[in-house]
């Protein structure tokens, strides 16, 4: 028991991103820009593209062949590798929706370097 308490403690710790039930009654994956943008608040993305411009204050623009969308990543979410507009990269996140303003951007959580 001892050490399925660490082995979670651990996991949570180095900020490992757990998967998500994907089956009947779950939300569907988003995984072009053109789909995040229609989505409802809330459904997982993983998007494969890059990030191609700064925006400010932890916001950037993604860039995949569908078109661009507004994606906020903080500062401790970023590789250890800097990330430059001619690397793609897959972005895991939730769409992140504003009942007042409608979309608003991608809370992504993980930034990976696909090679």
């Amino acid at each position: 028991m001892k050490k399925i308490i660490l082995a979670g403690a651990l996991a949570l710790s180095t900020g490992f991103a757990a998967a998500a039930f994907v089956g009947p009654n779950s939300a569907p994956l988003m995984t072009t820009a053109a789909d995040a943008a229609k989505a409802a608040d809330d459904v997982p993305v993983v998007l494969e593209g890059y990030v191609v411009k700064a925006l400010g204050n932890d916001h950037y623009e993604f860039r995949d062949n569908t078109g661009t969308i507004k994606v906020e990543i903080d500062h401790d979410k970023w590789p250890a590798q800097n990330v430059t507009p001619q690397m793609k990269v897959r972005l895991s996140g939730k769409v992140d929706r504003s009942k007042l303003t409608g979309f608003e951007d991608i809370d992504v959580k993980l930034v990976e370097i696909i090679k």
